[in-house]
């Protein structure tokens, strides 16, 4: 059935007003990137290398457990929307109480699986620091990277609790809290960077490992920043108060698995072919690795207005989906997606007109700035793929469907982009022009199968049936 644009407005306004506090807490989290990476590049080349190769292995990692994190909210989603639509019937006291316990249970349950998820990642990250020269990096970057690598390790601890806790508030339908503790960090987090990269305040200038240290300190603070705003609230305050042991049960955590683990599966096969984009732009030589780091850098903040979009998208969805509104969940979904490619629009925009400026952001180094030029239009071209692929598999988790894309994301990612990659990287003697051109392949064939696959599950909760692909 189509719809008059007119019909979308109320929808825009309301995914809006959810997304833009996603948006600027994604886009505050990724200043910061930027920001190490243009401090990191006027301290030297090296040190901007060794930054991007060793977030590159922590990002693998952190990404798959941060997607785990994320089955959380479509589960508190649901039931609150359930919530809503008690209280807007009327209903007795005792289906409320049932269903601030239901929600008290995530958050205990959800607790216990996010230490277990930051004790995987710690065992997972922390073999590579002694190995880290095994990755064909130059011994140069090698050097700077190592303690940089060891103090982004230990950050993931704390900054996978604040995750925890912004996808449990989020999926009560707050994206406020999050946003204001992200943007106060950040500013922290950059106010450090000044200080230990460059040696201020009485601080020995410490260059990529003041980066470590700044990014640490504030990750630090994040959870306890939220534990603080969850006490200031009284439904919030009434799920800590509700939360008991006795809700922590094998069977929670196991469903708490079954519906993380794919999401995080499809991150990491999204992050690990970036990661092996800069392992393998890094046999080229440190200038196209550093270009390489620019082009990402650009593409990720963009990136993260549609995370920002997609996130609200889940949220919008699990609501109104616990309320038995379908066409509701229609009419968000697609307000979403045209929201997305507005947005995809004005970064490709950016990023293609602004190639030749852009690059001196980060380095006046003239071996860098051609190569990152010409990978910046590139980057511009695949931003509507990358969005809608986002967009899609946001739309997904809000119904809970996440192993058939978990399985596309994995052929998509790893199945084709990496091996046409290197196809195009080396014997077709493309150079990093050609992973970029392997990235549009891959991010195309997600961003059609995700929005198949949600159109036809729409169809089968319709009739009361899910079924597989």
């Amino acid at each position: 059935m189509a719809y008059r644009f007119s019909a979308y407005w109320p929808y825009y306004k309301r995914n809006l007003k959810v997304a833009f506090p996603v948006m600027f807490t994604q886009l505050g989290a990724a200043m910061v990137g930027l920001a190490d990476s243009i401090m990191v590049g006027h301290y030297s080349t090296a040190d901007l290398a060794a930054v991007s190769f060793s977030n590159a292995l922590f990002f693998t990692v952190m990404v798959f457990s941060m997607g785990a994190v994320m089955g959380i909210t479509p589960l508190v989603g649901h039931v609150h929307g359930r919530l809503e639509k008690l209280l807007a019937q009327g209903t007795t006291p005792e289906e409320i109480a049932h269903k601030h316990e239901q929600i008290a249970s995530y958050l205990a349950n959800g607790l216990v699986f996010t230490v277990l998820m930051c004790l995987l990642s710690l065992a997972l990250l922390a073999p590579c620091i002694p190995y880290l020269d095994a990755f064909g990096q130059e011994p140069e970057v090698v050097a700077c990277a190592r303690p940089y690598y060891i103090l982004i390790v230990l950050s993931i601890v704390p900054f996978l609790l604040f995750c925890f806790s912004k996808q449990f508030l989020e999926g009560l339908g707050n994206t406020l809290v999050a946003m204001l503790i992200t943007l106060g960090c950040n500013l922290l987090n950059i106010f450090l960077n000044w200080i230990f990269i460059f040696g201020h305040c009485g601080f020995d200038a410490m260059g990529a490992e003041g980066a470590g240290w700044a990014s640490l300190i504030a990750r630090c603070l994040m959870p306890v920043c939220f534990f603080i705003a969850l006490n200031c609230k009284d439904e919030w305050r009434l799920y800590l108060s509700v939360m008991r042991s006795h809700l922590i049960t094998r069977r929670e955590i196991e469903h708490l698995f079954s519906i993380g683990v794919p999401i995080g599966l499809q991150s990491f096969a999204e992050a690990f072919l970036f990661t092996a984009s800069f392992v393998i732009i890094g046999w080229i030589s440190k200038e196209a690795l550093a270009a390489h780091h620019i082009a990402n850098q650009m593409a990720d903040l963009t990136f993260m207005l549609a995370l920002g979009i997609g996130s609200a998208t889940t949220i919008r969805v699990s609501h109104q989906l616990g309320k038995g509104d379908l066409q509701a969940v229609r009419m968000a979904s697609r307000a979403s997606v045209h929201l997305c490619l507005l947005m995809n629009t004005i970064g490709a925009a950016i990023m293609i007109f602004g190639r030749n400026v852009i690059p001196y952001i980060f380095t006046d180094d003239p071996n860098v700035v051609p190569i990152a030029s010409t990978l910046l239009i590139i980057a511009g071209t695949f931003q509507y793929a990358d969005g809608l692929q986002c967009i899609g598999a946001a739309m997904l988790r809000g119904i809970q469907d996440v192993r058939v894309p978990m399985r596309i994301a994995l052929f998509a990612y790893i199945g084709v982009a990496l091996p046409l990659g290197l196809a195009l990287t080396f014997p077709a003697g493309l150079g990093a022009k050609g992973m970029w051109m392997a990235f549009v392949v891959a991010l195309a064939i997600p961003a059609v199968l995700f929005h198949i696959r949600f159109n036809k599950q729409l169809k089968r909760i319709e009739h009361g049936t899910q079924s597989s692909f």
